[in-house]
Parts: structure tokens; C-alpha cells; sequence
């Protein structure tokens, strides 16, 4: 047997090729899906992904002295060196101008609306809220969450996205949504997509790469075969589930965060946990409206 026979085939050429390229057309699709939607032209959808491949061969390589560095980026890559050099510029002078996206106030207050006992019912789901006063009230839970901001702006900041309603005659606030997805507010929802879906796309990756499907917990159930009123009777179910471990989860890891605050230096390390579900190609049947028996055409006479 000749030795080069045990040598694992060079990135690109192994026997997992279609099943990569599957699993990138499938992402592709739905970014084409989101671009075309949106007006957002293939040229921007391109750049974006050179850049990303650069940056990636960057990370894949740290420990390289910079005058090595684009040459290893471009072998890496693909791309020729004179392009490299331009998106390596173009990524120093984008991070210089950068700037920490802020705090999400409002769905913080959201969150813990919909996770901790004093500001829940009976039934488990968010009670109705007098404005102002004694907790549970909604500026005990606005204070609760953060004190920066007046808990009068944040109730018109969730009113605003069409997450809470207040009734001024009662003085009273209640949610109206069951999940924190901001209607009419398209960037909020983009950042949501880009972080939620980007979070889960970056665990199952690196779950790949390192060949440990234990260091992100990312796991689903499937099912086919079902008809719109199956998939419609699992969604109570799946609701609940959420509902369960938002209530479980998120009195924890506030606990932990605020124990973490004292901690020297001050941790970077972050955690998002979700759950999604999906489903296509089973539409509600139509309403059929009663028809009259088809009647026999007279025959025209010749």
C-alpha cells in the first residue's frame, strides 16, 4: 500500500463535498429569500461574503506575522491578494468605527414581565398591571429591570412596538404579544434575525468544525407527513414549552449576572437559548361551499 493513501484528501475535495454544498445552498436560499424581499442587490450580498471569508481566514490564522498575512488569506480563500489587502483595510477602518450596540431596555422589561412569578397570574401568563404603585405594578417592574430609564418611556416604547396596551381609564397595562418581535420595527427585527439566527447557525458550525456536538446543545425534532390541523394542534404545546423554560432560565441567569457583576475583571461571556419551530407545505383547506349537482348539457342539434 503506498503511504500517501492514509493522507486525508486537501479541504475541498473530500467526500463530504455535496453534502456541504447542500447544506450552503440551503442558507443561500433563504439569504437570496431575505435580500430579494428587502431590494438588496446580489454586488452588496457579495461583498459582504468576501469580507466574511477574509475575516475568517484571519481568525483561522492569528498567530501569522502581517507581512504573511495576506498571502495566507488569499491561499485560504481564493481571492487574489490585491482584493484581500483591500477588505483587510476595509475591516480595520470599519471596527475603528464601530460602536457597542445598546442595551435592549424594553426587552428586558418584556422579558421579565413574562418570567417572574409576582408579575404573572394564576394561569402562569403576565398579569394585568396597574401603572403605577405597590408591586406588582409596572413601574416596580420597569424599576426593577433598570432605573436609567423612566418607566413612562418604556411603557410607550413597548405600546409603540405593539407589545402592551394601556388602558387609561383603568390605568392599567397589559401584554399583547407572546413573544418579543417588535411589529412595524423592521430594523429591530433584523437585529433579531442576524443574532438569533447567527447565534444558532454559529453553534451547529462549530459544532462541525471541532467535531464535538457537546459544546453547543443544538438539537431538533422532525416530523413529515402531517396535515395543517396536526401542525396547528403542536404549537399550544410548543408555546408552553417556551413558556416553561423562559420561567425556568431566566430568574437564573439574572441571579447569575448580577453575581457576576462583583466578579475582577468583569466576565465577557455570553449565553442565548432558544427554541424554534418551522413548517411549509401544508396549507388549511379550503372552505368548500355547498355546489348544486352537475346537470347534463342538452346536446345542440346538428
Amino acid at each position: 500500500m503506498n503511504p500517501s493513501d492514509d493522507t486525508p484528501p486537501p479541504p475541498g475535495t473530500g467526500p463530504e463535498q455535496p453534502a456541504l454544498h447542500g447544506a450552503l445552498a440551503g442558507l443561500m436560499a433563504s439569504v437570496a429569500r431575505l435580500g430579494v424581499a428587502r431590494g438588496l442587490p446580489y454586488a452588496e450580498v457579495e461583498e459582504m461574503l468576501r469580507l466574511a471569508f477574509v475575516q475568517a481566514a484571519a481568525r483561522a490564522h492569528p498567530g501569522l506575522p502581517e507581512h504573511r498575512k495576506v498571502s495566507r488569506i488569499a491561499t485560504s480563500t481564493g481571492i487574489n491578494r490585491r482584493e484581500v489587502t483591500r477588505l483587510v483595510q476595509a475591516t480595520q477602518a470599519r471596527r475603528a468605527g464601530e460602536t457597542p450596540r445598546a442595551r435592549s431596555v424594553a426587552s428586558e422589561v418584556f422579558t421579565h414581565w413574562r418570567s417572574q412569578p409576582p408579575y404573572r397570574g394564576a394561569d402562569g401568563e403576565p398579569a394585568v398591571l396597574q401603572r403605577q404603585g405597590v408591586a406588582p405594578s409596572f413601574e416596580t417592574l420597569a424599576q426593577a429591570v433598570t432605573r436609567d430609564v423612566h418607566p413612562r418611556s418604556l411603557l410607550d416604547e413597548l405600546c409603540r412596538l405593539g407589545l402592551a396596551q394601556w388602558d387609561e381609564a383603568a390605568d392599567t397595562v397589559r401584554l399583547s404579544r407572546e413573544g418579543f418581535v417588535a411589529r412595524g420595527d423592521v430594523a429591530r427585527q433584523l437585529a433579531f434575525l442576524g443574532d438569533n439566527v447567527g447565534d444558532h447557525l454559529r453553534a451547529a458550525v462549530a459544532n462541525v468544525i471541532d467535531g464535538d456536538d457537546r459544546a453547543h446543545f443544538e438539537q431538533a425534532v422532525f416530523a413529515d407527513g402531517l396535515s395543517a390541523d396536526s401542525i396547528a394542534s403542536v404549537r399550544p404545546a410548543v408555546r408552553a414549552q417556551w413558556q416553561a423554560l423562559l420561567q425556568a432560565l431566566v430568574p437564573a441567569l439574572e441571579a447569575r449576572v448580577e453575581a457576576d457583576a462583583a466578579l475582577q475583571p468583569a466576565p465577557q461571556g455570553r449565553l442565548r437559548i432558544g427554541l424554534y419551530s418551522y413548517h411549509e407545505g401544508a396549507e388549511p383547506a379550503p372552505v368548500s361551499s355547498p355546489r348544486e349537482p352537475l346537470r347534463p348539457r342538452a346536446k345542440r342539434k346538428k
